[in-house]
């Protein structure tokens, strides 16, 4: 960060901040990297349907994002992520992660390759120190530019025909591309990407216009039901998209304490990041003998009896052996169904005779129930106009 001074304040504003706390009614506030994030403006209930039959912005600001530019970016990235840098082009984004030596998840994000050799990668937790030393021995410049950036994320069915609104040619702009356009006397870099599962764009500014952006965006999408949300709704949404977070969904290998709980992208579902055929990455090794013998872990989606949210809830084998845990959990109100993600022992993944222990506050004590559980594919919701060039019209 360019403020190392950063620890001695209270949490950070975004450069959204005027308007988020104008807009936030209920003064829920949470902590996101060290700014200052709304997890609801108003209504939960309301937010996530706008997510789903309207539109909707959030704030993206605290997300971490990293350039990392010079002759040898590729070949840098190419060495700390698994997957094939080389095949993503000007102009596109892909998701990916990367481990450590030990095959050990980091983190996951998103890759835009923004030139031949200039990169953005945005995550979750903060990574320079791992990323300054992965790039001893190649001529690649590191920098984080998270407070150099204003992000918003524009999500929804009618996300599109608000920006046609607002004055951005879209049309043609496929999933995870991107496009970079004039705003006031700035630039807009528009990418089709999001958190949602749903048609949606992330939009990428200096801060001296995220209010004039807020602001434009708010303006032409008045008619299309565009509304702010907070974290809360975000994290219903991702969970019927079935995506996962760093910090909850696994422990990063370089906070995490206890051996037993590191992960590696095998445990996670996430061997379709890696590319065994590109040559050298770090934790390739490791990850070729975890191959072989198979991972110990598998990482699914649940739908579990009844409507009370399995968060947190400790999975077992006929309601006696352990057999995992959830990480993420809800009632999802798109589909009417009890959704779940869950960490499981490999070998049980199939089983027939999984349950959950949940325990749900009944005037005041708590009742412990095993309600049954059920592997089913992820994503639980994924609507075909996530994916449809050009989006429909409103």
């Amino acid at each position: 960060m360019n403020d190392l001074r950063h620890y001695e304040t209270s949490l950070l504003p975004t450069p959204f901040h005027a308007r988020t706390e104008a807009a936030c009614k209920t003064h829920a506030w949470a902590n996101w990297g060290g700014y200052r994030t709304v997890t609801t403006f108003e209504d939960l209930a309301m937010e996530h349907s706008a997510i789903r039959n309207a539109a909707t912005l959030y704030d993206l600001c605290p997300m971490i994002k990293y350039r990392i530019e010079g002759p040898d970016a590729l070949a840098f990235l190419d060495r700390l992520t698994p997957r094939h840098v080389g095949k993503l082009r000007v102009g596109s984004v892909h998701y990916t992660i990367w481990c450590d030596d030990a095959g050990h998840l980091l983190d996951d994000g998103t890759l835009f390759r923004l030139a031949e050799n200039r990169f953005r990668l945005c995550c979750q937790e903060r990574h320079l120190p791992w990323l300054l030393d992965s790039a001893y021995g190649f001529d690649v410049t590191v920098t984080e530019e998270t407070d150099e950036i204003a992000a918003l994320s524009l999500q929804g069915p009618t996300s599109a025909e608000i920006l046609r609104r607002a004055g951005f040619d879209i049309d043609t702009l496929k999933p995870f591309r991107l496009t970079d356009l004039p705003f006031a006397q700035g630039r807009l870099m528009i990418s089709r990407t999001g958190f949602t599962g749903d048609l949606g764009y992330e939009l990428w500014t200096t801060p001296d216009l995220a209010l004039a952006l807020w602001d434009h965006l708010m303006q032409a999408g008045a008619l299309y039901g565009l509304r702010p949300i907070g974290s809360d709704a975000l994290n219903i949404a991702r969970l019927e998209a079935g995506f996962i977070i760093t910090g909850y969904d696994f422990i990063p290998a370089h906070v995490c304490l206890r051996e037993d709980r590191l992960r590696s992208p095998l445990d996670m579902g996430l061997g379709w990041l890696i590319d065994w055929d590109k040559g050298h990455f770090t934790g390739r090794n490791a990850l070729l003998k975890q191959r072989a013998k198979g991972p110990k872990w598998a990482f699914v989606g649940l739908e579990i009896e009844g409507n009370i949210p399995a968060d947190g809830a400790i999975l077992y084998r006929a309601q006696k052996h352990e057999a995992g845990v959830v990480t993420g959990a809800c009632w999802s109100p798109t589909l009417k169904r009890n959704i779940a993600l869950a960490q499981v022992q490999a070998d049980l993944v199939k089983s027939s005779d999984l349950w959950a222990e949940i325990y749900a506050l009944r005037e005041l004590h708590y009742a412990k129930m095993m309600m049954r559980a059920r592997v089913v594919d992820r994503p639980f919701y994924s609507p075909a106009r996530r994916t449809q060039t050009p989006p429909a019209r409103f």
